[in-house]
Order: C-alpha cells, then structure tokens, then sequence
C-alpha cells in the first residue's frame, strides 16, 4: 500500500512538471506586431473614392452603386479600430512613423438567395479597397494589398425575420467594420 502512495505521488510530480513544461514553453501561437518596434504611430490618410462609375458594365455587374460618403466612413473606421488595437497610436503625418494610403475602389451588392417568387431574400455587402503602408521616415513601401475585402450580409423585407439580421445601412456599417478590423490586422499581426 505504501508502495502504491509514492508511485501516486511520483505520477502527480511526473504530471505536475510536464505541465509546468507547457506553460513555461508555450504552445507556440502568438500575435505580436509585424512591423517591429521601429514603428509606434501611423497616419491614416483619408480613403479616395476610386469607384468607377462610368465604366462599361457586364452580366455579373449590371448596375454600379455608389454610397455617399463611404470613403469618409472607411477612414473613420480605420481610425477607431487603430487606437482600439493600441499597437499603433494614429497621429498626424508629420508625426507619424507610417502612413496608410487607401483607395475605395468597388461597393458591391451581391444577391444570395431567392424566393419562389425569384425575389432577392438576402444581400451580401462588398467594399473593396487597394491599401499600401509607407515608412514616411525612409519614404519606402512596407506592404501593399489589392482587392481587401470587408464584407457582411442582410436580409430584406420578403423574408420573416428581417428585422433579427438588420437591414441594408446595418450590414453597410458591418462591412466597413470588418473591412477596418481586417486592415489593422494585416498592418500589425503575425500568424
């Protein structure tokens, strides 16, 4: 009996250290900024509009939409999620270490699904930005990003529960919410 209490007791030991192991080692999963410590503040210039109106259209795309303001909306956006995130203080650009330049370049409504009737029941919302982040102290490219996509969807009124999942504005706001969280992630994460 008392032979089996010190095996016992080695077993708790034996498990105690490898834990203790694992946590001293880690699991190897961090997040931690992709731009070094060279970088502490950033400048985000305001988004240009760059959606193309005009240009010719095709099947896929009859129709080209535009939202007022949806540059200004991007910026903002931005902004708030870089001085949520903490990694990077936004400040004027003659203070700051890098620059964010974007540019808007599509806003898309994309039919999902259909009723019986062949009526349009959900949207998914699209905004497409072209971003590029700039040392502004050596005046060099750090990264640069085509086609970012911030998206999110909705329902409209034909379908029961419209109002559980919000409506065009809503999924509008969500979009550039995702759009502004995926940039800031790009800019200071490492996976």
């Amino acid at each position: 009996m008392r032979w089996q209490r010190g095996l016992f007791f080695i077993g708790v030991f034996a498990l105690g250290g490898l834990v203790l192991a694992g946590l001293l080692c880690g699991c190897g999963y961090t997040t931690r900024s992709s731009i070094g410590n060279r970088f502490q503040t950033i400048h985000v210039e305001p988004f240009l509009n760059k959606v193309e109106l005009t240009k010719e259209t095709d099947i896929q795309s009859k129709y080209k939409i535009y939202r007022p303001y949806l540059e200004t909306d991007i910026t903002r956006a931005v902004n708030d999620k870089y001085l949520f995130d903490g990694n990077l203080r936004p400040v004027r650009k003659e203070l700051a270490d890098v620059v964010l330049k974007g540019e808007l370049v599509e806003f898309l409504q994309d039919p999902l699904r259909y009723n019986d009737n062949d009526d349009v029941e959900e949207y998914r919302v699209n905004i497409r930005v072209d971003i590029s982040l700039w040392d502004r102290g050596r005046d060099e490219l750090v990264w640069q990003e085509d086609d970012f996509t911030g998206m999110a969807t909705y329902f409209t009124s034909f379908y029961p529960v419209a109002s559980d999942r919000g409506s065009e504005s809503t999924a509008v706001r969500e979009a550039i919410d995702d759009l502004a969280r995926r940039i800031v992630e790009r800019t200071v994460e490492v996976w």
